[in-house]
């Protein structure tokens, strides 16, 4: 299961959490090595091998014990309908939870794939990619159809007025920087024409009723979430963010991320077969998806939590993904028609 997109992780557990952890299992054996691989906002992975075989190891920061739980629930329901996943490995008492030292872990099969970007994809594996996207919205439909009270309006679209405080803020912070380097020159440059860009089109803000179907979804589909094994996907994997959202608005987005080029150009070829096959599968309507299209559009246009993260955390982790996604939105609104008729038609 490898994750490249970070750039450290904390040390494994001590050998006396995984011996906990371990005897809890009646057939995972006893821990050779522990070597980290990731570390996110909501977890944090690590390649774990023992004397029985290869597992992933997934430390859950939040800690919602309850959350973790349904979430794995529902990875083994979609399992049973044939939708690629890595469901936990139970332990001896069925539970897929385990609680250590205060941290809540959970051991996964050991998938061996690589993550590939839309680049990397040919046109029917993007039809595929597509399908899969698909397949997953209507089996958690299936699985979580007795869970109606878990869904909420969807958020409004954002308001330009607060967008422009957010660019004063960012560029007042940019400006006082004492030893500027070419990314804050970037940043600067972006966030002035963002402004431009807002003050040009703040008129075509998406009507709170214009709002796409909403259902279960992943919450965050992307290349470095799907495993491939040679030219298929092997599995879906991360589903911490898995909730109720518009259902079209995460096909778009997640376009947005396989299909971007590193110039913030989307490949409009895969895009159209991609969502085509989605729609099929999915059974969303072209107005379904155009009305995603536009509030995904938006939402690009008012965002910076890349360059909040930088400035504001001190976080630099999203540093090399700024490039292409700052260009994007510009190219995006230049080219608004061929994108939502590449996702449409």
């Amino acid at each position: 299961m490898p994750r490249s997109h970070v750039h450290s992780a904390e040390a494994a557990p001590d050998g006396e959490t995984l011996g906990a952890l371990l005897r809890r299992y009646d057939s995972a054996g006893e821990a050779v090595s522990c070597e980290p691989l990731t570390q996110g906002l909501l977890n944090r992975g690590y390649r774990l091998a023992t004397t029985r075989g290869r597992f992933f190891l997934k430390h859950h920061l939040d800690g919602d014990r309850t959350a973790i739980a349904r979430q794995h629930r529902v990875t083994q329901r979609l399992d049973a309908l044939g939708v690629p996943v890595a469901p936990p490995v139970p332990d001896a008492d069925g539970r897929t939870v385990a609680v250590i030292g205060g941290r809540c872990y959970a051991l996964h099969p050991w998938i061996d794939g690589q993550h590939r970007a839309g680049g990397e994809l040919t046109t029917p594996q993007c039809w595929r990619l597509g399908g899969l996207l698909g397949l997953v919205h209507t089996c958690l439909e299936r699985v979580m159809r007795a869970r109606t009270g878990d869904r909420r309006p969807p958020e409004e679209a954002a308001d330009p007025e607060d967008t422009f405080d957010v660019i004063d803020e960012l560029l007042t912070l940019i400006r006082g920087r004492r030893d500027r380097d070419s990314f804050d020159e970037l940043a600067e440059h972006r966030l002035v024409e963002r402004r431009t860009l807002l003050e040009r089109h703040a008129h075509r803000r998406p009507e709170a009723h214009a709002v796409p179907v909403a259902g279960w979804v992943h919450g965050d589909f992307h290349p470095l979430n799907l495993l491939y094994r040679d030219t298929e996907p092997a599995a879906i994997v991360d589903w911490d963010r898995l909730g109720v959202q518009p259902r079209a608005e995460e096909a778009v987005r997640a376009a947005a991320i396989f299909f971007v080029r590193p110039d913030g150009t989307l490949e409009l070829t895969k895009v159209r077969s991609y969502a085509r096959a989605y729609r099929c599968t999915a059974g969303a309507g072209v107005s379904e998806m155009a009305a995603a299209v536009h509030r995904v559009w938006w939402e690009r246009l008012n965002d910076f939590w890349m360059l909040r993260w930088r400035y504001q955390r001190g976080d630099r982790r999203a540093d090399p993904q700024f490039p292409a996604a700052a260009a994007l939105v510009v190219w995006w609104t230049r080219e608004y028609d061929a994108v939502r008729d590449a996702f449409c038609g």
